[in-house]
């Protein structure tokens, strides 16, 4: 697709090669905000050397500065100031990052800048003397937005410099996305299945205060052999040029004088992202050692959170902010060795709490993904540049991972701990009726033999749990047996899901083995002589589905005249229930609202009778008014349904409301070609990218789930099989749209709301 050229952002900031902290997030963010936005807000990077060195960066750095030379500040400045298409200049701020006193030759370069310029603060410190203060207002007042990384940080700015308070926004510390599951996984790959692992990483130098928990390990290995205590990260490449390896080399001294040579590994590389985040996933207890009490924040803290460890941390801002008694330890004071025993020894003792708080850990730590973390910058953008409209979301890729996890031999389980599958949970028909048809949607345009693999699965599901008497049950287990839950809940909808899926496997004969269609048809059917016992309006609705599909490849009359008896029940429902401001066919919008209008709109292609698209028409479009509001969709809340004398609950948000939305959109817009239908299908998608009223993505970048539900303040980020099959099928409806101009569409205006 042809994309509209887009300004840029600049950051200027360390960068990679270059082994420091900022440089590795400064890439993160470029990385992030390049998975989010892709060319709609494309990036540069101005690289900051303190030195001449041979650093070989990548073709996103298109600017260096030697920041011991004020006069390179001022000569980059001007050439940036040329450039039409750089948009916004985001600079990293650190002390001792730039030249000068205090880093004051930084504002020969914001000076000579004619650019919106963003300013993010990695460190606020307090209590300032005279000169430091007057460099950081001068740093404040020459930008247009401040970003510090806490709200400690963001009191300081206000309380002790002075700042204005609607300048200053608090955007977290990015977290990488990793897989519950693979916490077990990558113990036993590195043989420490057995083992308590301790760990602390990041560049090495005596402010570390890692000598802290040496010297609190020996009781503990006395009581405890089995931990092991990981300290992961080279010596930071400015200590080694003033003292070489004097810190390193007096806690190998230490290790040794106390014994400890078979419970402490020093892994003395600058590893690559995906290592080191392998090393804390299968930590058990991350141990934040830092004794510097003015230290703002810390991306290895936020790490360890959001790779489900239970942390133990001093005092600094970052923690004392973050860190509360569900998700890890506090401690009182930097330095105290027994403090730190005291506390690992609390962990190691009591497993349910330590496995707690990793869970609560890992769970909080969604908010701050790194995806998320870009949305805030992209908004940030907006509002300097005046380039929202021009925004859009990249498309995930389409990825099965999750649904292949989530599948046995047997069939799809219906839930999941985060991402983890749970085989108690079960199977229900309705999650492999869902499969059965994704997987055949998907294999009509990839012809992918393991995509006909899993549908043969699925498929097999279905033919296992339906009744000699064509009847489907619903509940079963994972030793197959049915569950009480069988006879109570959703019965017949899930016999129409179960007809829906049968009916398009047999509309897509052309495509599929003839065996298997075959086997489809036999199931049909058993199931077709039931249809006539059918009274629950969605379940009327999913076996219009079904019909509909079936007719396309068998247009038989007695077909056709099923589906007018069924949509005639449908229609006096609705002239039942509706009323001069309520266009619907009850006196109440439930779950999946969305298959009773688009049932309608099969009915009139099936039968060509216009009414049947004139209710259609009229009550989705009612449907519609009550989800899309101010560039958003809200669909019903599932902590309360939403009836017509009733005001309606918002928040309790689901993956299938909006998935089923973008199904009967797609469907209106295909049959009517009103743009309006296409428009709110891409608004709604959007949904899960970030344009909810969290500004958070709703699926897994990781695996292609889907989160179970978004609700007031969180996401519920278990990754069951119903909102992993939704997102999915939407995802593939979006491929449709991809290449279409009006993707463009003003939706971004709903983050800001």
């Amino acid at each position: 697709m042809k994309v509209k050229k887009a300004l840029k952002m600049l950051i200027v900031s360390s960068y990679p090669p270059r082994e420091c902290g900022l440089a590795t997030f400064s890439n993160d963010i470029a990385n992030s905000v390049k998975k989010v936005f892709g060319e709609t807000l494309p990036i540069e990077v101005c690289a900051l050397q303190n030195e001449i060195n041979n650093f070989e960066y990548g073709s996103e750095v298109t600017y260096v500065l030697s920041t011991n030379f004020i006069d390179d500040y001022r000569y980059v400045a001007e050439k940036i100031n040329k450039r039409k298409d750089i948009g916004l200049v985001c600079f990293q701020h650190e002390f001792g990052l730039y030249g000068g006193e205090y880093g004051d030759y930084l504002l020969a370069f914001l000076l000579t800048l004619n650019k919106p310029i963003i300013a993010v603060f990695h460190t606020v410190l307090p209590e300032p003397d005279k000169k430091r203060k007057k460099v950081v207002r001068a740093l404040v007042d020459l930008s247009n937005k401040i970003v510090v990384l806490t709200n400690k940080s963001r009191e300081l700015l206000i309380n002790q410099y002075g700042c204005q308070i609607s300048k200053i926004k608090v955007i977290p510390h990015g977290t990488h996305i990793v897989l519950w599951e693979q916490k077990e996984i990558l113990k036993k790959e590195y043989q420490y299945t057995d083992k308590i692992v301790m760990s602390t990483f990041g560049l090495i130098s005596e402010n570390k205060g890692i000598e802290t928990v040496l010297y609190a390990l020996p009781e503990i290995v006395a009581k405890h052999p089995e931990v092991i205590y990981l300290v992961i990260g080279k010596t930071h490449p400015e200590i080694i040029k003033r003292e070489g390896e004097k810190y390193r080399n007096m806690l190998t001294d230490i290790v040794k004088e106390l014994h400890l040579e078979n419970n402490v590994v020093f892994i003395n590389e600058y590893l690559e992202l995906k290592q080191l985040l392998k090393y804390l996933t299968l930590s058990d207890i991350y141990l934040f050692t830092s004794k510097d009490p003015n230290q703002a924040v810390s991306g290895t803290f936020a790490y360890a959170l959001s790779c489900g460890c239970s942390v133990i941390s001093t005092p600094i801002p970052h923690a004392v902010e973050t860190l509360e008694d569900s998700i890890g330890i506090l401690l009182n004071e930097f330095g105290n060795a027994k403090e730190f025993q005291k506390a690992i020894l609390k962990l190691i003792e009591n497993k349910e709490k330590r496995l707690s708080m990793g869970r609560n850990a890992y769970s909080q730590s969604h908010a701050t993904t790194w995806e998320n973390v870009a949305i805030k910058y992209g908004l940030l953008y907006g509002e300097l540049t005046s380039k929202e409209e021009d925004l859009r979301f990249n498309l995930p890729p389409i990825k099965l991972d999750h649904i292949k996890e989530l599948t046995t031999n047997i069939g799809i389980l219906q839930f999941s701990n985060f991402s983890q599958p749970d085989p108690s949970s079960g199977y229900t028909l309705d999650d492999n009726a869902r499969a059965l048809i994704n997987m055949v949607i998907y294999y009509s345009f990839c012809h992918d033999e393991s995509v006909l693999t899993l549908a043969n699965i699925y498929l097999s599901f279905v033919e296992g749990i339906q009744r000699e008497d064509g009847f489907f049950d619903n509940y079963r287990d994972i030793d197959l047996k049915l569950t009480e839950q069988n006879l109570e809940v959703n019965l017949e909808d899930a016999n129409g899901r179960a007809l829906w899926a049968l009916g398009y496997v047999i509309s897509q004969k052309e495509i599929l083995p003839l065996d298997f269609v075959k086997r489809a048809e036999i199931c049909w059917g058993k199931a077709y002589e039931k249809i006539h016992q059918v009274s629950s309006p969605r379940a009327i609705a999913y076996n219009l589905k079904g019909l509909y599909y079936y007719h396309l490849v068998s247009p038989l009359e007695t077909i056709k005249l099923q589906m007018e008896q069924l949509a005639d029940k449908l229609l006096n429902l609705y002239h039942i229930n509706s009323e001069e401001n309520w266009s619907w066919y009850e006196d109440y919008m439930t779950y999946v609202n969305n298959v009773l209008p688009e049932a309608m709109l099969y009915s009139y292609l099936a039968t060509g009778n216009k009414k049947y698209l004139k209710i259609a028409t009229i009550t989705f479009d009612f449907l519609l008014s009550h989800y899309f509001m101010k560039g958003q969709i809200k669909v019903i809340s599932n902590r309360g349904w939403f009836k017509k004398e009733n005001e309606r609950m918002f928040y309790g948000e689901q993956p299938i409301e909006v998935a089923t939305t973008i199904i009967t959109l797609d469907l209106f817009y295909q049959v009517t070609g009103n743009e309006k239908y296409k428009d709110q299908l891409e608004v709604a998608f959007f949904w899960f990218l970030g344009n909810n009223h969290l500004k958070q993505i709703m699926y897994n970048p990781e695996n292609g789930a889907s989160y179970d539900g978004l609700e007031d303040k969180t996401i519920n980020i278990n990754q069951g099989a119903e909102s992993t099959l939704c997102f999915f099928k939407a995802r593939l409806i979006m491929n449709k749209y991809a290449e279409k101009p009006s993707f463009q569409k003003k939706f971004w205006k709903g983050l800001d709301n």
